[in-house]
């Protein structure tokens, strides 16, 4: 028996990186995979490698605008290829475009909203009450380290990871009571999953002095993405998981010849 043998499950955004990973190790552990996104071609090549490891997985393409009508589209086609019935949620889809406050335009604005936290809060909407009608479910959002741990760059990105962890524990107090967890997960500084392992990378910086002293890697978050949504995980609520490497819960004390010498 594996830990999601039975489970049902949609990732958005799961046609590279962190979300790629969460789908692969889920459809690893037994659960049935929607893979959702834009890139038709990587999703449908997740879904075969999913196959080939011996799961169950479909793709469905999905471009969540922040509209109900788009995340109401991908719940009845993700429950419909699922047989009726969405066990696990992950609202993994989030796009980061570089910017300063001063840089940051109306338009890009509303983009990362509609994307980072109206579609995940309209197919929580959607999906939740469903679950709890089921008997229960979990739903598991992604977070951020720079939601709590300020950078001098990206205000706006991290404006919506705080707000996704902040809808985690409304959440929870409003349908964990229902019978379904709702978590999250906070990831630190993770190398791409295109990135070949132990190349450097200019993020190596950013995890000098930490506990771990190294870039974390999507199959990390894919990890802690399977506890939480696995019965291991049942008296879990409202929480939100640092995978971070101790970026965020440990002072980190780098020496400076150190830095200079690894940037």
């Amino acid at each position: 028996m594996t830990r999601l043998s039975g489970k049902t499950a949609l990732i958005t955004g799961s046609t590279s990186n962190i979300g790629r990973a969460i789908a692969e190790a889920y459809g690893a552990q037994g659960a049935h995979v929607v893979v959702s996104g834009r890139d038709d071609a990587r999703g449908n090549a997740v879904v075969e490698r999913i196959r080939a490891a011996g799961g169950r997985a479909d793709y469905v393409h999905a471009d969540l605008d922040g509209t109900l009508a788009a995340s109401r589209a991908l719940a009845d086609a993700a429950t419909d290829l699922l047989g009726g019935r969405i066990d696990i949620l992950v609202n993994n889809a989030g796009i980061y475009p570089p910017s300063t406050t001063p840089t940051a335009d109306e338009a890009m604005v509303d983009r990362v909203y509609a994307v980072n936290v109206k579609a995940p809060f309209f197919l929580t909407q959607v999906l939740a009450p469903a679950m709890a009608e089921a008997g229960g479910g979990v739903i598991i959002n992604l977070g951020s380290w720079v939601a709590r741990l300020a950078v001098p760059v990206g205000a706006l990105y991290a404006s919506t990871k705080g707000a996704m962890e902040t809808l985690t524990r409304a959440w929870s107090a409003e349908f964990g009571p229902r019978g379904v967890r709702v978590n999250a997960i906070s990831p630190g500084v993770i190398r791409s999953g295109d990135q070949i392992a132990d190349a450097p990378s200019p993020a190596d910086t950013m995890m000098y002095g930490t506990p771990a002293g190294k870039l974390g890697t999507p199959e990390a978050i894919a990890a802690a993405a399977v506890y939480l949504a696995s019965d291991d995980a049942e008296f879990v609520h409202g929480t939100v998981l640092d995978v971070d490497g101790g970026r965020t819960g440990v002072a980190v004390v780098a020496e400076p010849a150190a830095a200079a010498a690894g940037a």
